[in-house]
């Protein structure tokens, strides 16, 4: 029966249901993990990333973008869907910035994203996004955390997780996370939820880190040196 719906994205079933956007976030759930948290100090936001071949480059992540100098994004799902996205969001924050000479805030370029999205589940000839995001960074009253779907719902948390291991990630932060963590403390936290989503440690496996402390309100990536010092003990404890 789902089949007689499930071709056009302008077409409810009987129960209400839009199948190609629940087919997108199927493919949010089956990408990468990636999580962001929001601290007293500032925002963290963090992506697993396993290296395809050798000779990739060890200091360009795929998943994680920055929108503004005090905003960015972690993907997970069809990185190519998610790069459209981000550019869109780069270009409404200009815009903002031009038309009131201020920063945008975290929520509005969220909620330009999450509009994005649900107007590709309108229209007959497209197809939704095939990624979600979770956008962090600072505002006028401290870090801020969102996250958008294919569907375009767009909900504040104060820690999230999205792809494949974000049971996991969940799970880890409801019992871990506290919103008066230092942001050193929030950097291992994050790395430590993405450890224990992994079922095992493959050897190609690793992970990149981005933080945007409120005092700062900078986009800051943080060196793959130091992830690996945090990483290298949480690692062999897994094994």
């Amino acid at each position: 029966m789902a089949s007689a719906y499930d071709r056009a994205i302008t077409v409810f079933s009987p129960q209400g249901r839009l199948f190609q956007v629940e087919y997108a976030l199927e493919t949010v759930k089956s990408g990468s993990s990636a999580l962001a948290l929001r601290v007293k100090e500032g925002v963290v936001m963090a992506v697993e990333e396993r290296t395809q071949s050798k000779l990739q480059s060890q200091h360009y992540s795929q998943k994680l973008f920055q929108i503004d100098e005090h905003i960015g994004a972690a993907a997970s799902g069809l990185i190519s869907d998610a790069r459209i996205l981000v550019d869109s969001a780069r270009v409404y924050a200009q815009i903002l910035r031009l038309s009131y000479d201020e920063s945008p805030s975290v929520e509005m370029i969220a909620k330009r994203i999450a509009d994005v999205m649900q107007l590709y589940t309108q229209h007959a000839g497209v197809r939704p996004f095939g990624a979600a995001l979770l956008i962090g960074g600072v505002s006028g009253d401290g870090g801020r955390v969102f996250y958008t779907e294919p569907s375009g719902v767009m909900i504040e948390y104060d820690a999230w997780g999205i792809g494949r291991g974000s049971d996991k990630i969940k799970e880890f932060f409801e019992m871990n996370y506290k919103f008066d963590l230092t942001l050193e403390e929030a950097k291992t936290l994050a790395l430590k939820s993405l450890v224990y989503s992994i079922d095992r440690v493959e050897e190609n496996w690793s992970a990149r880190l981005v933080v945007i402390p409120v005092d700062t309100r900078q986009f800051m990536t943080v060196s793959q040196e130091e992830v690996n010092s945090i990483l290298r003990p949480l690692l062999s404890a897994k094994k």
